[in-house]
Formats: C-alpha cells, sequence, structure tokens
C-alpha cells in the first residue's frame, strides 16, 4: 500500500491522524469522523454532511421526476396508437 505508516495505540485507544492526511482531507481538530469496521479493517472518514445529503436526494428526486414525465408522455402515444384496439 503506498504512503503506508505505523503508529502505536495510545494506552487510551487513540491514534493520531497524521498531519498530511488530515490537511489532504480537510480535517481539522473538533471535526468529527465516522469509524467503522469493513471487511476487518478500520475505515475512518469524514461523514456525509446534512448538505451533501440533501443535494444528492434533490439530484434523485429530479431523476424520478424526469423519469415519470417520460414515461407518462409514452403511455400517452401508446394509449393514443391503441385507441381502436379492444378492451381485454
Amino acid at each position: 500500500m503506498a504512503g503506508e505508516e505505523t503508529h502505536k495505540v495510545g494506552e487510551r485507544g487513540q491514534v493520531t491522524l497524521p498531519k498530511h492526511l488530515r490537511e489532504a482531507l480537510d480535517i481539522d481538530g473538533g471535526d468529527e469522523v465516522t469509524i467503522r469496521e469493513e471487511d476487518g479493517k478500520i475505515v475512518i472518514e469524514r461523514p456525509v454532511s446534512r448538505k451533501v445529503l440533501a443535494e444528492g436526494y434533490r439530484r434523485r428526486a429530479e431523476q424520478y421526476g424526469a423519469i415519470t414525465e417520460e414515461m407518462g408522455d409514452t403511455s400517452r402515444e401508446a394509449n393514443a396508437y391503441l385507441a381502436g384496439s379492444p378492451d381485454w
């Protein structure tokens, strides 16, 4: 793994994040991070902010709205095309 470093875990279970990583990921003292176990590894990452999460939901809603509109148009076209077909 490139850039791999070894650090000691303190008696209280603490590890200091190296400065170059804190700077690269814009993590400052007092910031919250999310810590989880994943496939036998400890993963530390910045939590998703409410603003970023809201933006993702807004984009998804726009996508669904566009799909709904497209399907409505397709349904209207199909109804017009099949207008003379028997009702089964």
